[in-house]
């Protein structure tokens, strides 16, 4: 069965940084893209970075461009894919959802392409 485990989350300041961290297990395919979603206080879930495997093809929605940095550790036989978010604000409060499903180039921001959740993860920015 397919693992997805996020981590990382956690409070911080508002202008301050945090790290998260997907760790993925058992995904049979070779080809595959990772998202990251943020779901806020009362809103729908949306995506917000995605990285495709092969080419390490990156996706942004525009509310985090050049704040937030998806990246993937997939030398090893567990692949761990990050998102570095820097210059947070109250608004990126929430759940964070890491998610995989297979490769498109670029990665697909749509909850719906994804097939295995992880559970998600909170982090709070306080003003």
């Amino acid at each position: 069965q397919v693992q997805v485990v996020e981590s990382g989350g956690g409070s911080v300041q508002s202008g301050g940084s945090l790290k998260l961290s997907c760790t993925i297990n058992r995904y049979p395919y070779g080809n595959y893209e990772v998202g990251w979603f943020h779901q806020g206080p009362n809103k729908e879930r949306e995506g917000v970075a995605a990285i495709e495997n092969y080419r390490s093809v990156t996706t942004y929605a525009d509310s985090v461009k050049g704040r937030f940095t998806i990246s993937q550790d997939n030398a090893r036989s567990t692949l761990t894919v990050f998102l570095q978010m820097n210059s947070l604000t109250p608004e990126d409060t929430g759940m964070y959802f890491c998610a995989v499903g297979a490769r498109n180039d670029p990665p697909f921001l749509d909850a719906d392409r994804y097939s295995f959740w992880g559970q998600g993860i909170q982090v709070t920015v306080s003003s």
